[in-house]
């Protein structure tokens, strides 16, 4: 990830995360209580266009939980990637919850209504899967985003990264801090989560076969349902049950913040690692009292932006989410579709003392 692009797009997006975050917090309470209703949808109008076969374009974000820090980071982006490429309205629906299931009736609503695209991050691959196919049965474009859905069930997945580069990035970062050895554990996010679960699939097969991790243990995997305060309480949970635990890594910025806000007033702090991924703004004070040394991310708001203009292509026949496909994605420039519809969009950075306050998001 380029920290020029980044902060380009950081800052143009600044005044439309305000006001996104406005409007879910006011989606979450409503969309909770009717949740097959697609008039409680949360959006902001873009310019008008039509597609190829003179249409109004619609599209809807359907993130795995509303009122979520980095949801809110990636739906500003693509709020800003929405209008730029001209959608005619956007809108953002989705649960309170990151359950299996909660994204059913929402999908299904967007269906009725006849939208365009539907850009999800998946709670579970399979759980969305007959509802999405439904959606595309009705000529909605199916985007997956941040956590992919079965593959069947859409037209492509924008990814943040290679998925083996998050899982390496975290065991090189967690090594480095426990001295190459010692047991470590993973609080996640929802033990469904696609993304999640391919990292930690990685880190296993790493763990197994690199020479360089012989003398690291991992003895435990816990999840916080990208909840704040189940999330703390794994927290406390695995030191209360590991009492030689070395390191945490914690791949889901809910778990990682609640995890630094757990370790940041304990005995631990200082000597138990934490890394993982991570907002900046979210965890720049746990850097800065010597709670956490390193941790990563990619820019979240990039994520959303590339999958808006992915919707846009689908929809005006650009790409049909083959592999070898291309479109261009606004200020990120060209973007290629690779195997199995997966679009990448840039490489983890490390954030720590060194460069932290550079980064705003």
């Amino acid at each position: 990830m380029s920290s020029t692009s980044r902060g380009r797009l950081s800052l143009k997006v600044g005044a439309i995360l305000f006001a996104a975050s406005l409007a879910l917090t006011a989606c979450g309470a409503t969309v909770n209580d009717s949740p097959a209703s697609p008039d409680t949808s949360a959006g902001t109008d873009a310019s008008p266009t039509e597609n190829a076969g003179g249409g109004d374009l619609s599209i809807t974000f359907i993130p795995k939980q509303l009122n979520n820090p980095y949801t809110d980071v990636v739906l500003g982006g693509g709020k800003k990637g929405a209008e730029e490429a001209g959608f005619t309205t956007s809108n953002v629906v989705g649960p309170l919850d990151a359950s299996a299931s909660s994204q059913v009736s929402f999908i299904n609503a967007e269906t009725q209504a006849g939208t365009s695209v539907i850009v999800i991050a998946a709670n579970d691959p399979d759980a969305v899967c007959a509802a999405l196919k439904e959606a595309r049965a009705g000529g909605a474009k199916i985007v997956a985003f941040d956590s992919d859905a079965n593959p069947d069930c859409r037209d492509v997945f924008v990814s943040q990264v290679v998925a083996k580069d998050v899982a390496t990035i975290q065991l090189e970062m967690i090594s480095e801090q426990i001295g190459g050895k010692g047991d470590i554990a993973i609080l996640s996010a929802t033990a469904n989560a696609t993304n999640q679960n391919e990292w930690i699939k990685f880190m296993e097969e790493e763990l197994a076969s690199n020479p360089d991790y012989k003398d690291i243990k991992l003895v435990s995997k816990v999840y916080g349902d990208d909840d704040d305060t189940k999330s703390f309480q794994e927290a406390q949970g695995l030191m209360q049950a590991n009492p030689n635990l070395k390191g945490i890594i914690s791949p889901t910025t809910v778990g990682i913040a609640a995890t630094a806000r757990y370790l940041s007033t304990s005995e631990y702090k200082g000597k138990v690692a934490l890394t993982g991924l991570g907002l900046p703004n979210e965890m720049r004070s746990f850097v800065k009292d010597g709670t956490v040394k390193e941790f990563a991310l990619w820019d979240p708001a990039q994520l959303g932006y590339v999958s808006a203009y992915a919707g846009k292509a689908l929809a005006d026949g650009t790409i049909t989410g083959k592999s070898g496909d291309k479109f261009t994605a606004g200020d990120m420039g060209e973007r290629e579709v690779g195997e199995n519809g997966i679009i990448i969009v840039g490489p983890p950075v490390r954030f720590n003392a060194d460069n932290i306050d550079k980064y705003d998001f």
